[in-house]
């Protein structure tokens, strides 16, 4: 009874140990270990098809492209990855021959750039180099396989990979546009895919396969040729669809079965990068881990003005990466992601809208600032003006809404005032965004501040800067094309618009009902169509949708890379492209093809302000808004920048163990007082049989 007593005081009080809240293994405490969230599940991993931000946050750690941003200059700017140096274009005529470097475009038919890469790289250690057992029947992960090599980076692993992105079995969501520029792409595709449908199943050796724009010269060198000028080109190097390919590793997942397993390179990425992934449960954890075989590199030692005060030099010229492990836990809600934060068991969030006035305050003036809560535990803010933007398309293929007849414009531009993006800003924003005016973001060349950039379709100019225009105007809009109060001048039938969704969780509905009112001011019937992700890629792919929400982050800090989601020949439907609209204008796509060969200067504005003046009139999209980005970190959380164009940056940041170790402790303290009290009561209660019972063992002792 006595050791009973013991044991139950030592487990309510925590005598024997302390309770703890901490949702991970007791093994990681101390470790030099990042605690980050994903909120859905990456759905590509293979390079050569992954182009969504939640595959980039782990395949931009894993993959090594020639190229990188710096880290922390603004405005951004290349510098060498696993290249020497930067390349520098060559440019050709029609017969192959130099051009100078100051060749008007209309007479380069093509540019070559040269890439050398730095000897000694190697890749991650991967069964691929290693030679395995005959049997493979019963592995079932890659860390069934019992044997781990490794091997040099070289300049044939390049090529090899720009040559996946015409693989019939892949559908590099690229394809389409590296074909109108790399010599040969296209050809190479239509080869492969006889070569795939002759086959069937197997391995396609690709290096059995001459592409003329991408060439081995020797070792550590390769040359890529592409069609005419495009300065662009360069960005795309800093991109994972054109890091490395092993062939080794190609050969080893395409191995009859694999697939079934998962064991493919969508599963199971293989690169030079900082970072391997160790652990791939999407729908509940994944891992990477520091790459023991990691070429070395070293954290800059110059920014821009205000990053030494802000202590972002501090580290320079130290080796990266900082952090031996990230782990990423799934989080479907946010309050549960809140909560471990503010706990200090995810190092960094951002702020959903339900948290916001627990984290920042506004002031009369629009100043931003944390809340003194948010104060007192160090946490930290950062905030910027995302080169993103988010809209909604109307399907130009559409015979309601499409189209360029006069009718359907002035449906499209009704609607467009009617949404007031202002008032969704303000209301599940938390006022973070700004209305957008074109595709183009602040701090993308071609961006116009004030009234110069206003859409005057859907805005008027005053005094307080744009205003949008009154319902008025949208309903008079609807009547000229044809729907009075939002019903046929004709038959009276009702105007009924489907938007098509994958919108789901929390706050869904209540932006779904906000929607519905904005129709209805215009007296407009919206029928909103929800479904899971991939139906809704597949009927975009196929048209099959009216309106839809789409969002596009910068891949690299140029209008070329927003504007291109308008030209005709990146339609979804036709070319498969990334033109999710289909929206066609003569006029635009041949302003287009002139700015997008062009260095920025007065002459590229002049043409990017006609493009724009076109898409507002033809009103492709319900014009958005351009998002802020609002990020908090805890004090133990160093060397952390947003960006929304260079992806690899987990290497430059640093964890103080010690300080997240103490203020974890501090703020998780178990609140012991209430079991306290319930062990002194089942003392109390225990102790007359406790006493009772020692009597008894004394009185029969005696006799």
């Amino acid at each position: 009874m006595q050791r009973l007593l013991i044991s139950l005081a030592c487990f309510l009080l925590g005598a024997c140990g302390p309770v703890w809240n901490d949702p991970y293994p007791a093994a990681e405490r101390g470790q030099n270990i990042l605690y980050t969230a994903f909120t859905e599940r990456p759905k590509h991993l293979d390079p050569v098809q992954s182009y969504s931000e939640d595959e980039i946050t782990f395949t931009a750690q894993i993959y090594e492209p020639p190229l990188q941003y710096h880290y922390l200059k603004r405005p951004y700017a290349l510098i060498p990855a696993t290249a020497v140096a930067v390349p520098q274009p060559s440019y050709l005529d029609v017969q192959g021959n130099p051009l100078p470097a100051n060749a008007d475009a209309a007479q380069i038919a093509f540019t070559d750039y040269v890439v050398e890469i730095k000897p000694g790289i190697r890749y991650q250690p991967h069964p691929a180099f290693a030679e395995q057992p005959a049997d493979i029947s019963a592995f079932h992960t890659l860390a069934d396989f019992p044997n781990r090599g490794t091997r040099e980076l070289v300049a044939e692993d390049y090529v090899y990979a720009i040559k996946r992105l015409a693989h019939p079995r892949l559908h590099s969501p690229i394809l389409g546009l590296m074909e109108e520029y790399i010599v040969g792409l296209h050809e190479l595709a239509q080869s492969l895919q006889k070569s795939a449908a002759s086959e069937r199943q197997g391995w396609l050796d690709l290096r059995e396969f001459p592409l003329a724009g991408a060439v081995v010269i020797d070792r550590y060198r390769y040359r890529i040729r592409i069609k005419g000028k495009y300065p662009q080109f360069l960005y795309w190097l800093t991109m994972p669809f054109f890091a490395p390919m092993p062939w080794e590793a190609d050969r080893f997942h395409s191995q009859p079965g694999m697939a079934e397993k998962n064991l493919t390179l969508d599963w199971y990425p293989i690169g030079t990068g900082p970072y391997m992934l160790t652990e791939n449960n999407p729908n509940a954890r994944m891992v990477l881990e520091r790459n023991p075989n990691f070429r070395g590199e070293t954290y800059p030692c110059e920014g821009e003005p205000g990053d030494r005060e802000a202590g972002l030099l501090d580290d320079c010229g130290k080796p990266l990466p900082f952090i031996d492990k990230v782990v990423f836990t799934r989080e479907k809600e946010q309050i549960p992601y809140w909560n471990k934060f503010l706990q200090g068991y995810y190092d960094a969030s951002g702020i959903a809208s339900d948290s916001f006035d627990q984290a920042v305050q506004v002031d009369t003036g629009g100043e931003v600032s944390l809340t003194a809560e948010m104060r007192a535990q160090g946490i930290r803010l950062s905030t910027s003006v995302a080169t993103s933007t988010f809209y909604m398309g109307f399907n130009m293929l559409d015979p309601l809404i499409g189209g360029d007849s006069p009718a359907a414009r002035k449906i499209r531009q009704a609607i467009a005032i009617a949404i007031d993006q202002e008032e969704f800003i303000s209301i599940f924003q938390n006022g973070r965004g700004i209305p957008a005016m074109s595709p183009i973001p602040p701090g993308i060349f071609g961006y116009r501040e004030g009234r110069a950039g206003i859409n005057p379709v859907v805005y008027d100019w005053s005094e307080a800067g744009a205003r949008r225009k009154d319902i008025a105007v949208a309903r008079r809009l609807l009547a000229e094309a044809g729907w009075p109060d939002g019903r046929n001048a004709k038959t009276g039938e009702p105007l009924i618009i489907n938007l098509d969704t994958t919108t789901t969780g929390v706050g869904a509905k209540s932006r779904i009902d906000w929607l519905n009112k904005q129709f209805q001011k215009l007296g407009v019937q919206l029928v909103v169509r929800s479904t899971d992700y991939n139906r809704f890629q597949e009927k975009v792919r196929k048209g099959a949708v009216q309106l839809f929400y789409f969002g596009w982050n910068a891949d690299y800090p140029d209008p070329e890379n927003f504007l291109f989601l308008l030209y005709g020949p990146q339609g979804k439907v036709k070319h498969g492209g990334e033109n999710a609209a289909n929206y066609a204008n003569p006029e635009y796509d041949r302003l287009f093809e002139r700015m997008r060969a062009m260095d920025n200067g007065p002459e590229r504005q002049r043409i990017i302000d006609r493009m724009l003046a076109i898409l507002h009139e033809d009103t492709p999209w319900v014009w958005g808004f351009h998002p802020k980005d609002y990020s908090l970190r805890h004090a133990w959380l160093l060397n952390r920048k947003p960006t929304k164009v260079g992806n690899n940056t987990l290497k430059y940041q640093r964890i103080d163990v010690a300080l997240r170790e103490r203020l974890r402790a501090q703020w998780n303290r178990p609140v012991i007082w209430p079991l306290a009290a319930v062990a002194g009561l089942l003392v109390a209660l225990a102790l007359p049989a406790v006493v009772s019972h020692r009597r008894r063992e004394k009185a029969s002792a005696k006799s």
